[in-house]
């Protein structure tokens, strides 16, 4: 498994029983690092440096949030504006930190899955409510190996949540 930092951002963690659930996921792995963005950054005074020098120790990054009306939790958004900053990679083009870095997106969804289609409620998948992150990574470097989207979140029994767990646990071994 390569070196993963999990940047974990749910502004209502503790009510989330799905995500308390996955992310047990991560627990078996010495070669990863979880961070709870709302419990390090409460007043989103983002550390930025602090952020980007952490960020060079490793080969992978996993971005684990819940959809929040059809995007990315405020903090999370605000984490890579600040340390995705353009002038950081600008400032060494060829070998910025970021290079050469892989990322897998876990996004937990309330609705049903027949919603996020072309032809669904919202007429929307989420591949393409997820791609300005993925280009925000791209643009940085990073490769997106897999988006797990985990929908129904609310509602799931703990089968479900184990075999959900089973394919975080399996993508991170292998990706």
């Amino acid at each position: 498994m390569k070196k993963t930092l999990a940047i974990f951002a749910h502004p209502y963690f503790e009510y989330s029983t799905t995500n308390v659930e996955l992310v047990k996921a991560y627990e078996s792995s010495g070669q990863l690092t979880f961070r709870d963005l709302y419990e390090e950054y409460p007043d989103f005074h983002i550390a930025t440096f602090k952020e980007r020098k952490r960020i060079r120790e490793y080969e992978r990054l996993v971005f684990h949030f819940p959809l929040i009306w059809f995007g990315l939790p405020p903090l999370l958004r605000l984490w890579i504006d600040e340390v995705f900053d353009m002038s950081w990679k600008a400032e060494n083009e060829n070998d910025h930190p970021l290079m050469n870095k892989d990322a897998v997106i876990i996004v937990t969804i309330g609705a049903k899955e027949e919603n996020y289609q072309r032809d669904g409620l919202y007429k929307t998948t989420i591949e393409e409510l997820m791609k300005p992150l993925s280009l925000c990574l791209e643009v940085t470097g990073i490769e997106v190996k897999e988006i797990i989207a985990v929908y129904n979140s609310d509602d799931l029994e703990e089968p479900q949540l184990k075999q959900i767990t089973q394919k975080i646990i399996k993508t991170l071994e292998t990706s």
